[in-house]
């Protein structure tokens, strides 16, 4: 299965963000989370665009833009799933 794991290597937050809902997850420094596509999808692919203190990140079916992904689930370096704003810090916005 692909998976896109993405580490924080800097020394601020950083928020990973999922489109299409806009899910964030905030990474403090030295934090490694992966996402994985839910099951039975063929052949996702990622798209990740940088932007300020944040990663955007597509999930598509085959690559075809048409096809997004939307059942992702992200978890960190031990395995365990991550609810939705994990770790949000106080005052920082993921815009």
């Amino acid at each position: 299965m692909n998976r896109l794991p993405v580490r924080n290597g800097g020394d601020d937050v950083l928020c990973l963000f999922l489109e299409p809902y806009g899910d964030v997850f905030w990474l403090k420094p030295g934090d490694e989370f992966t996402v994985l596509p839910g099951e039975g999808v063929p052949d996702p692919q990622f798209t990740v665009k940088m932007v300020k203190h944040r990663l955007i990140v597509w999930v598509f079916e085959g690559g075809d833009p048409a096809k997004v992904v939307v059942d992702c689930t992200v978890v960190d370096s031990g395995g365990n799933e991550l609810p939705e704003g994990h770790q949000w810090p106080d005052g920082c916005s993921p815009y």
